[in-house]
């Protein structure tokens, strides 16, 4: 099992190379980086440069980037407002999409193969009108990606735009066959299992974003520390017909963030169990919540 962090834990601070060094040091192999300007300045050319260089004296690969989901402080404008490649409007759009192309021109100089991307945050309903305003926006993103060596993997989110019934259905009216899936457990937990889920999503699911909650707030708890079914959720995963790269995907809680030693030690947990069901692993297993459970 590859160990893939995600830096979203870290997203109140800058990506420095003593925290490179240190999540290497907890045994982590590989880490997704969540674009926002103050955390990672992925649109400066020294700033992507200092990166790569830490990384590498770190022994650390990038396994993907999280799509931006907040306007990079430019021009004076302030940092901060959400933006959508699926907003109606279209100058606000053509802006979105401006700011995926900067985050993924990074693969220019440090490659990586997935670039996560939600087509909304927050509560969205699956309008007709967002999903029109996404596929223009994919349309041109997905040949910006290919370009680069780069698959788009849209996220599952816990609202209907973004929901997996609202994405398998996505990909099937607009034929953006080019597009992957990137699952994530713990949004498809909140609205209501992940079973059914993940079996409408599995045949694009690329990699998965791995986090725990107790099935009502997008908590981003360590695993086991909430109420998914962590045993039936792994088989789902082994059930896959080659291993899928998970990415503990947490953020930073009151009084702190989880330490690197929990991390390492969760890691270890997954592991062992994840090494329990590829051995005969059935393939329509169920990976969501027991009922008893919510």
């Amino acid at each position: 099992m590859q160990r893939i962090l995600s830096t979203y834990l870290y997203a109140n601070q800058p990506l420095t190379p003593v925290l490179l060094e240190a999540i290497a040091k907890a045994g982590v192999d590989s880490v997704e980086i969540f674009c926002a300007s103050s955390h990672f300045n992925y649109g400066a050319t020294e700033s992507v440069r200092e990166i790569a260089h830490s990384l590498g004296q770190a022994g650390l690969t990038l396994h993907a980037l999280h799509a931006p989901v907040e306007r990079e402080a430019l021009d004076g404008r302030e940092s901060g407002m959400p933006i959508s490649i699926a907003d109606p409007e279209r100058i606000r759009r053509v802006e979105a999409v401006d700011e995926m192309k900067r985050a993924l021109d990074v693969a220019e100089r440090i490659p990586f193969r997935h670039f996560q991307l939600s087509l909304a945050t927050g509560i969205q309903a699956a309008d007709p009108r967002k999903l029109d305003a996404a596929f223009s926006s994919l349309e041109l993103l997905a040949v910006f990606a290919k370009h680069r060596g780069v698959t788009i993997a849209l996220q599952n989110t816990a609202n209907d735009l973004g929901s997996p019934s609202s994405l398998a259905q996505f990909i099937k009216d607009t034929h953006l066959s080019q597009l992957a899936f990137c699952f994530d457990l713990g949004h498809a937990y909140i609205e209501g299992g992940s079973d059914a889920g993940f079996q409408m999503m599995r045949d694009r699911v690329v990699t998965a974003h791995i986090h725990d909650n107790h099935g009502e707030k997008d908590e981003h708890l360590l695993p086991y520390e909430g109420t998914i079914d962590w045993d039936l959720a792994l088989v789902g995963f082994a059930s896959m017909p080659e291993p899928l790269p998970l990415v503990l995907e947490l953020k930073e809680v009151s009084p702190g963030a989880p330490s690197l030693e929990q991390i390492r030690a969760t890691f270890d947990r997954i592991e062992r169990q994840l090494d329990e069901k590829y051995a005969g692993a059935p393939r329509s297993a169920s990976i969501g919540p027991d009922a008893s459970t919510r």
